[in-house]
């Protein structure tokens, strides 16, 4: 739509800003009229008009099997659009048109701004289905005549006021149609429905919609006045209604089809169901971030315990038990680092940059003041399946380095590098780690396949086995050693 209405017309950016506020409201016209809707702009010079937007109904069937968006028609072909832009008024004259062996109705309805005519919907109505209007159709109809009234006098869509259809209520979940005072002329039978479930015991039409709403409402406080003006359609806004067992959302939209207020429209929607899901969902999420919680406090005890096993150990003398022991601490403390970060977060999905720089601080503290750690790249976001290997993976490979590759007296720097990306289109992505030291470097005839290593072999079976990546370690170009992972990941969400 912006780049039709910047490639073929005149219109500025506040002249856009009101087209797409109307195409964000038109499903209710749509829907109302049980027609499809076209917007036509005139084009820069006038000559022609270009189609940008369309609509089709979900209360009937549609007039075009095609798209129309896009579409240049010239100025005269359709002598409806001319005498709605020319004379700014609806217009319905003329025959129906047959399209496909199917009579259509048009009719092209003005889109006025701050007194000028932005462009003409055409509203086309499939006439095959036509039969005796019922009540509820009639109400329908009568109220979409009284928006494209609106939308003619430039006093709809409300400014400032953008929908999210998505979310609003729609014609069919539920209307109520109330005159100036806000008393109830008509009632849907899902809206009748609604009320009902709100504890509603007698029929809506006639009753004053705002005292009545005011009346169902939980009776833990003071009336929400807010809520009797909008049930009584004063204005345009949007509110629910939470009962004992039931949560109605309420839409009210004022009806001025001649700039004074003649009634308005209330849609509603029983949102129960929605809510109770929304609910579970948010304890569910709650519960998970309490596990994790609990996770991390557990793993942190366990690390505390094997600490203090490692210094009644060390005071025997026994180096070597003193040291597995402390690596086994690190291990324990790698995964307690991402069970803490997935506690605070809604998804099962960790930024690992921070992780990755406290494992390796963690792993640093083996030598404070010896040995100087940084990263370079992003890991990006990952989800909590790769996150806690990976964790794993960085803290053998680190301590490795560290334990192998730097005497007693030696300092050194440990870089880990992050490189994330795939190709374009193909919705997948894969990330390349590298850990490089300056150290001492690799032993001659050394294999990494080969290697006895405890911490080598977790490196192998987590990256190959669990992470489904492959594994690597050469000389680096200048000295020391150069770790090389590559993983495949999911693409981050944008």
């Amino acid at each position: 739509m912006n780049d039709l209405v910047r490639q073929h017309t005149a219109l500025g950016e506040s002249d856009l800003e009101w087209l797409h506020l109307l195409v964000s409201e038109w499903q209710l016209l749509s829907d109302l009229s049980f027609a499809d809707l076209v917007l036509w702009v005139p084009t820069r010079d006038g000559s022609r008009y270009v189609s940008i937007a369309q609509m089709r109904p979900n209360t009937g069937p549609t007039s075009y099997q095609d798209d129309m968006v896009g579409h240049l028609v010239p100025r005269g072909r359709r002598p409806l659009l001319d005498s709605a832009l020319d004379e700014g008024r609806i217009v319905r004259e003329g025959d129906p048109e047959w399209r496909e062996e199917v009579p259509v109705r048009v009719e092209s309805i003005p889109v006025r701004r701050d007194g000028r005519v932005l462009g003409v919907i055409a509203r086309n109505t499939n006439l095959l289905t036509v039969r005796t209007p019922s009540r509820l159709e009639l109400t329908y109809l009568q109220s979409a005549s009284d928006l494209a009234q609106m939308i003619a006098a430039g006093e709809f869509p409300f400014p400032g006021q953008q929908v999210d259809m998505d979310a609003s209520p729609r014609v069919g979940d539920g209307l109520i149609r109330l005159d100036a005072e806000g008393h109830v002329q008509y009632a849907s039978p899902n809206a009748l429905s609604a009320y009902h479930r709100l504890g509603l015991a007698a029929d809506l039409v006639g009753l004053q919609l705002g005292e009545t709403t005011a009346e169902l409402a939980p009776a833990k406080g003071p009336v929400d006045e807010s809520l009797v003006k909008l049930a009584s359609g004063w204005a345009h806004r949007e509110a629910e209604i939470e009962g004992d067992d039931c949560v109605v959302q309420l839409r009210a939209i004022p009806l001025r089809p001649k700039g004074t207020r003649i009634g308005s429209l209330v849609l509603l929607r029983d949102v129960t169901e929605l809510r109770r899901r929304e609910r579970e969902l948010i304890t569910k999420d709650a519960t998970i971030r309490e596990i994790h919680h609990r996770v991390k406090n557990n793993l942190q005890t366990v690390a505390a315990l094997l600490r203090l096993q490692a210094r009644r150990i060390g005071a025997t003398g026994d180096d070597s038990a003193r040291a597995a022991l402390e690596e086994a601490v690190r291990r324990v403390g790698s995964i307690a680092i991402v069970h803490e970060t997935l506690s605070q977060n809604l998804d099962e999905r960790v930024d690992f940059d921070e992780i990755a720089d406290r494992v390796l601080a963690m792993v640093a503290e083996i030598a404070p003041g010896k040995i100087v750690g940084r990263r370079t790249g992003r890991f990006g976001i990952l989800s909590a399946e790769v996150a806690t290997p990976l964790s794993m993976v960085l803290t053998e490979v680190l301590q490795n380095a560290l334990e192998h590759g730097y005497g007693p007296d030696e300092h050194g720097t440990l870089e880990i590098g992050a490189v994330r990306g795939g190709a374009p289109g193909t919705g997948a992505s894969r990330l390349l780690v590298t850990v490089q030291d300056d150290g001492r470097g690799l032993p001659e005839e050394f294999d990494v396949r080969t290697a006895g290593n405890l911490g080598l072999q977790i490196v192998r079976t987590l990256v190959e086995g669990e992470l489904g990546g492959t594994f690597d370690m050469v000389p680096g170009e200048e000295r020391g050693t150069r770790v090389v992972f590559d993983l495949p990941v999911a693409p981050e969400k944008s």
